[in-house]
C-alpha cells in the first residue's frame, strides 16, 4: 500500500519583525549583513497571547478553505509536531481536534521534535495508512520558538520565525511518499536546548551571562551552539542524502528538486556545495519567513508547488535539534 501527500497549507502570525527593526536594537548588525549571511529579510512573530495551538488551528482551517474537496469528516487521525506546546497536559492534538470540529472517533497525539519533525511526521502518517489504521491523516507542525528566545539574543532572533503548517496524507494525492532514512544522536542534546521548564529543572535558574560579543547564555532561554550545530550538519546531512537515495534505489542525478530544512542561507549553501547539488535544483524559501523549525519543509513544498516545481523526484531532508535527522523522496505528478 502507498501513502501520498494530498494537500499542504500554512499560516504565519500577523506580527512581522524586519531586519530594519532588529538593526535598531542591535546597531552592530547591518540590514545587508543579516540578509547576506542568514538569508532572511523578515520573520513573523506570534503575539504574546498567541500559542502554537492557535497557529495550528488556523493552519488546519486554512487547509480546508484552500482544498474544499477535503472534508473534515474524512480526517481520522491528527498528529501535531511541536516543541512549544500550550500545556504539559492535555495533549495539544486533542484540543486541535475539538477546535477544528473533527470527529471524536479519531486518533490524535503530539510528538516533540524540531527541524526533522516534518519528515518524521510523514513517516508516522505513512505507517498509519499502510498499516490500515487510518485513511486520512492530518499532520500539523506548529512552533513559536520566539517565546524561547532572550530579547538580547541577536543571533537567534535574526534566524527564527513562527509558523504552522497542515498537511493531509492519504491513499491518493499528488506526491507518493517513498522510503525513509532516519537518525538520532542524543550526544548533541545540549548544543540546542532550553534547559528549564521541564521536570528536571522546573523552576527558572535566572543564571543569564553574556559572552565577549554580548550574546546572552541562560538555562531559561534557547541556547544554540552555532559551531557544534554546523559541524553536526556538515557530517550528518551528506550521509543522510546518500542513505535516502540508497533506500529509494535511485541516484542524485535522478532527483529533480532538493527541499532541505531551511536553517539559514550560509549553512544551506555550504551543504549544497559539499553534496555537489546544482543550484537550480536546490530550493530556498526563507527570505520572508525565517527558520520556522518543523514548518520549513512544508512551507517550502507549498511555495514550490505554486511555482510549478513539484515534478518528478523531490528529496526532503530535515536535521537539527536532538540531534535528529530524516530524509525521504516524494514522487510527484502534476
Amino acid at each position: 500500500m502507498k501513502a501520498y501527500i494530498k494537500a499542504i497549507s500554512y499560516i504565519l502570525p500577523e506580527n512581522i519583525l524586519t531586519n530594519d527593526e532588529l538593526v535598531k536594537e542591535f546597531p552592530e548588525w547591518s540590514v545587508n549583513k543579516i540578509a547576506d549571511k542568514i538569508g532572511v529579510n523578515q520573520r513573523h512573530i506570534c503575539a504574546e497571547n498567541e500559542t502554537a495551538v492557535d497557529l495550528a488551528i488556523k493552519a488546519g482551517e486554512k487547509l480546508f478553505l484552500e482544498y474544499p474537496d477535503i472534508h473534515k469528516e474524512e480526517i481520522d487521525f491528527v498528529i501535531l509536531c511541536t516543541q512549544s506546546p500550550d500545556y504539559f497536559l492535555p495533549t495539544s492534538a486533542c484540543i486541535i481536534q475539538d477546535k477544528l470540529h473533527l470527529r471524536t472517533n479519531i486518533g490524535a497525539f503530539d510528538f516533540n521534535l524540531g527541524c526533522s519533525g516534518y519528515v518524521y511526521g510523514l513517516s508516522i502518517a505513512k505507517g498509519l495508512i499502510c498499516g490500515g489504521i487510518a485513511e486520512n491523516v492530518m499532520l500539523i507542525t506548529s512552533e513559536t520558538y520566539s517565546k524561547h528566545l532572550h530579547t538580547r539574543d541577536k543571533g537567534n532572533r535574526t534566524i527564527f520565525g513562527d509558523a504552522a503548517s497542515a498537511t493531509v496524507i492519504s491513499k491518493s494525492g499528488f506526491a507518493d511518499i517513498g522510503n525513509f532514512s532516519l537518525g538520532t544522536d542524543g550526544r548533541g542534546a545540549e548544543n540546542l536546548i532550553v534547559k528549564t521548564g521541564g521536570f528536571k529543572y522546573r523552576n527558572t535558574k535566572n543564571d543569564i551571562s553574556f559572552d565577549e560579543n554580548n550574546n546572552p547564555k541562560s538555562s531559561d532561554f534557547l541556547f544554540m551552539s552555532g559551531t557544534e550545530i554546523f559541524n553536526f550538519t556538515m557530517e550528518a546531512v551528506p550521509l543522510l542524502v546518500k542513505d535516502t537515495l540508497l533506500k529509494n534505489s535511485t541516484t542524485q542525478e535522478d532527483i529533480d528538486l532538493f527541499v532541505f530544512h531551511q536553517a539559514n542561507k550560509y549553512m544551506m549553501n555550504f551543504i549544497r556545495k559539499k553534496i555537489k547539488i546544482e543550484e537550480p535544483k536546490f530550493y530556498y524559501h526563507m527570505e520572508n519567513v525565517g527558520n520556522t523549525v518543523s514548518s520549513t519543509i512544508p512551507i517550502a513544498l507549498y511555495e514550490a508547488q505554486k511555482e510549478g516545481l513539484l515534478m518528478g523526484n523531490i528529496l526532503l531532508a530535515g536535521f537539527g535539534v536532538g540531534y535528529s535527522w530524516g530524509g525521504t523522496i516524494l514522487n510527484c505528478e502534476q
